[in-house]
């Protein structure tokens, strides 16, 4: 019996000025959430030219490819996000965003091109047998309702069935090409709060006329801080942010009212209840003590990144196999980010992993203007989702 040949890395070689170009393209070009119309078309065109079935409009934006390869039952998902953030890009690079305001700041422009290279080696290649779903998905930056909840809600899975599901992001701090994994638990419940506060406003002049927002909204803030350190078992991460706060137009005029949007992270179902229940009560008696009311909205959103345990060490096993034992972190840090990649594992076995984007000053945080994808882990990870396939459906 002859040993399969599974892709390596120097197979997709050639391929990189062109996975290059395509990247670079959409990075020029960003969309944001259910706005992705222009990514949209590319990858639907490209997965047609190379062969592949192609259905659009799933969950408004979102497009599958499918490809089906000898008589094998089994099937396998492969997730990439597609959409853009609404930041000024400050790079400075050729091919920075060509649309004020809107900019790849999360590496979602490689994400796509790292899946879309493996579309293209899989159906040069075809070597599995079974059937290949790629999912491009809209709006992960989007919060509720988000690109994966929609593109579930519109049958993705019973449309296009898998019998697991992976998914990928990038990691800056790490090296490009090192891989990391976590069983189980791995990113955090993401929730987030908007809290008005309703005083009395008056001119500044005459504070003792009033009830000024100010004052309470500052006294909340730090009376927030206590939530973590004094509720929340300390063997328990959570986090509470204080992301935004807005009041008042003029120096001279204390205003009737102010709003804060909090950002609330957790791991576990019992401390998300517990934070969200603190959170509303220690705001309202923060208000009250003022003279002052408070209106809690609270909006549950991502749930908790869980990663089923044989997926997870299949997926780890091919990336060893990929690019060698110390470039293979199985059991990383939890991340106290949220991902709505957690919708799909609610619904299927299978796992999210990291790929290092850069360390150092090549380390750029998401989110940030300077922050770009690095082109490096494009023959990477395209290699990498194409051997998983090639090794989840062996002949």
């Amino acid at each position: 019996m002859t040993t399969p040949r599974y892709t390596e890395i120097a197979d997709l070689t050639d391929d990189t000025p062109v996975l290059r170009d395509i990247r670079h393209h959409i990075h020029r070009h960003p969309e944001l959430a259910y706005e992705e119309v222009g990514t949209a078309a590319l990858v639907a065109d490209k997965l047609a030219e190379w062969g592949w079935q192609v259905t659009r409009g799933v969950g408004e934006t979102g497009v599958v490819g499918t490809l089906k390869v000898g008589e094998g039952t089994r099937s396998i998902g492969l997730r990439a996000d597609m959409d853009a953030l609404p930041i000024v890009e400050q790079t400075g690079k050729p091919y920075a965003s060509a649309t004020h305001g809107k900019m790849h700041a999360c590496g979602h422009d490689g994400h796509t091109t790292m899946l879309l290279g493996a579309a293209r080696q899989l159906a040069r290649t075809k070597r599995f047998s079974g059937t290949v779903h790629l999912y491009f998905q809209p709006a992960e930056e989007h919060g509720v309702p988000s690109g994966a909840q929609k593109m579930i809600a519109d049958g993705l899975f019973q449309r296009f069935p898998c019998d697991a599901v992976f998914g990928v992001h990038n990691h800056p701090g790490m090296a490009p090409g090192v891989f990391l994994f976590r069983r189980g638990a791995f990113m955090a419940a993401g929730d987030k709060v908007t809290i008005t506060i309703e005083g009395v406003g008056g001119h500044a002049a005459r504070p003792h006329l009033t009830v000024d927002p100010v004052v309470v909204a500052s006294s909340v803030v730090m009376a927030l801080q206590t939530i973590v350190a004094r509720n929340v078992d300390p063997s328990q991460p959570a986090v509470v942010t204080v992301g935004s706060l807005h009041a008042g137009t003029a120096n001279n005029v204390i205003a009737n009212s102010a709003t804060m949007e909090l950002s609330v992270r957790s791991f576990s179902e019992e401390v998300r209840a517990l934070l969200k229940r603190r959170i509303t009560e220690l705001v309202q008696a923060q208000a009250a003590s003022y003279g002052a009311t408070a209106i809690v909205k609270y909006e549950e959103g991502y749930p908790v990144v869980v990663n089923s345990d044989a997926e997870t060490e299949f997926a780890a096993q091919v990336a060893r196999e990929l690019v060698g034992d110390d470039k293979v972190l199985g059991h990383a840090d939890i991340l106290m980010g949220s991902e709505d990649f957690a919708f799909m594992l609610q619904e299927r076995p299978g796992s999210f992993l990291r790929i290092g984007n850069g360390a150092g000053e090549d380390g750029c945080m998401v989110h940030n203007p300077h922050y770009d994808f690095n082109d490096k882990n494009l023959p990477i990870g395209a290699a990498y989702w194409t051997r998983l396939v090639e090794r989840y459906l062996a002949q």
